[in-house]
């Protein structure tokens, strides 16, 4: 298992007490990782501090505030790439039948693009395989890094993490049509009712359905855990 890619998993899942008692393990595993830079894990300090021993309930507000009440920071991957469309149902369906055809099987009642679900299975992938997905995803990462950023969020590292290990450039052209879409004030609940009235995402049967290559769903790229995975570096 890819101990850096699931404790990344873990640290952008939604608070617990499990994870933070886990909180010192995930730490050292991210501090004694040699892919990533010295600075980028200096940078972790603060949030690795923050979910150790902050109050959990201030934890779990101001995740929500984060993730959960913006598309803009929407860690549901396709989010960014269909919004609510159809296809998005589509890419969904062949998602599952990835991890189904690897056996793998996440605890957790989130969507399966869900960041914090494929980062977990990607930790049990083979490293070439998970890297490239990463490297697909990057110009999604380069842009939360930004919109985190001016939120001035600890989460930010997170994200510029997930870059260093894809090892590519993030595409300029790509970040900059991600960070072109407006920011949802998550105060302005009225904004915010008006924006989420969504669209059905529909999960029907699909002809393309089964593709066993995560890479190809994410290739094209331009909400809180509910039953949440455990804890535990192993």
């Amino acid at each position: 298992m890819d101990r850096t890619l699931k404790a990344l998993s873990l640290i952008l899942s939604y608070p617990t007490k499990e994870l933070q008692t886990a909180m010192p393990e995930i730490a050292a595993v991210l501090m004694s990782e040699t892919r990533l830079t010295t600075a980028v894990r200096s940078d972790f300090a603060p949030l690795l501090g923050t979910l150790e021993q902050d109050d959990i309930y201030a934890l779990e507000e101001a995740y929500v505030g984060l993730f959960d009440r913006s598309r803009t920071l929407s860690l549901n991957l396709f989010e960014h790439v269909h919004g609510e469309s159809r296809d998005r149902g589509s890419a969904m369906v062949s998602l599952v039948e990835t991890y189904r055809d690897a056996g793998f099987d996440p605890a957790t009642s989130e969507l399966p693009d869900h960041l914090p679900v494929l980062l977990e299975y990607l930790a049990m992938r083979p490293a070439d395989e998970a890297k490239d997905v990463l490297s697909d995803a990057a110009h999604i990462f380069a842009a939360l890094v930004e919109r985190l950023n001016r939120r001035e969020s600890s989460y930010a590292p997170v994200f510029t993490a997930l870059v260093q290990l894809a090892d590519v450039q993030a595409d300029d052209q790509a970040v900059a049509e991600l960070l072109a879409q407006p920011d949802t004030d998550p105060d302005d609940l009225k904004a915010l009712d008006s924006i989420w009235e969504e669209s059905e995402v529909l999960f029907g049967p699909d002809p393309n359905a089964g593709c066993p290559q995560v890479r190809d769903m994410l290739a094209g790229m331009d909400q809180p855990v509910n039953a949440r995975p455990a804890t535990a570096v192993k």
